[in-house]
């Protein structure tokens, strides 16, 4: 197997770094991606990052024949217990090259992009906890999109220009109704008397693999889990409050403007067991 340096890219399959001016997910944003950890050589929630690609696949009517294998070579490089470090795999399937309109050619080729960094992130906010603001932007609702990861991001660019306060290291976004959503990069959220809360994304938001899994724990230690449409108010009550997504985990939130939270149990067992999961 050969050894790739990092970074690392391969486009259809090539260790190369340019793409058609005329590839529709440069042109229209029309595409998908994922952003998976690698551990020791391992892609964690690997099949819960593929059904949900599929999925956006299925929305926006992207060509799927095939594109699992072609995806699966192309990462094998990447995938060895050689690779001791920790890793970021960033995945991208563009509908392809074109030509000029919105409406697509049924015969399209799909792209798909393949990189892979170094994990940079600060890991030790895991432990310690994070500082979020309220973001000013707003999440427009459209169903049709709500759960996928398509490639445009335009909200989450405004609602991160917002602050550049390195102290900060996320921001929570609401929808256009003014209720809680997510962060920028992550998704929210909370409990109280024991029960977990967290936003219905049934109108925006991304269905995060992390999120969806730990949905799945919590079911399994028997915590009740709420989901709906909440007022940021609703944090003033908050016992613990923590995001998540592949990349961080789960990062407990300890402070939101004025109002600051310890780290508490059900966090730190969702924690364990995330870590339990992984292991695996």
């Amino acid at each position: 197997m050969t050894k790739l340096p990092l970074p690392a890219i391969l486009i259809n399959g090539a260790l190369v770094d340019q793409i058609s001016v005329n590839d529709r997910g440069l042109q229209y944003g029309d595409g998908l991606f994922e952003t998976i950890k690698i551990r020791q050589g391992r892609p964690l929630l690997w099949d819960a990052h593929l059904a949900r690609l599929l999925l956006g696949c299925e929305r926006l009517g992207i060509r799927s024949d095939g594109l699992l294998k072609r995806i699966e070579q192309d990462c094998q490089s990447f995938f060895s217990p050689a690779l001791q470090e920790t890793c970021i795999l960033k995945l991208i399937v563009t509908r392809g090259v074109g030509e000029r309109g919105y409406k697509p050619s049924n015969h399209v080729n799909p792209t798909v992009i393949v990189s892979i960094s170094p994990y940079t992130l600060n890991v030790p906010c895991q432990e310690t906890g994070v500082t979020v603001r309220i973001c000013d932007t707003a999440l427009g609702i459209n169903p049709l999109l709500a759960g996928i990861k398509h490639l445009n991001r335009l909200e989450q660019v405004l609602a991160r220009q917002e602050w550049d306060d390195p102290h900060i290291s996320e921001g929570l976004m609401l929808d256009v109704d003014g209720n809680l959503v997510e962060g920028t990069m992550s998704n929210l959220f909370w409990a109280k008397d024991g029960v977990l809360f967290t936003p219905l994304l049934d109108r925006c938001g991304i269905l995060g693999t992390v999120r969806q899994k730990l949905l799945s724990i919590a079911e399994q230690l028997d915590i009740t889990v709420v989901e709906g449409r909440f007022s940021p108010d609703v944090l003033s009550s908050a016992e613990e409050v923590f995001l998540c997504n592949s990349a961080i985990d789960i990062w407990p939130v300890v402070k939101l403007a004025h109002k600051t939270w310890s780290i508490g149990p059900i966090t730190r067992q969702l924690q364990a067991k995330l870590e339990e999961v992984y292991a695996c």
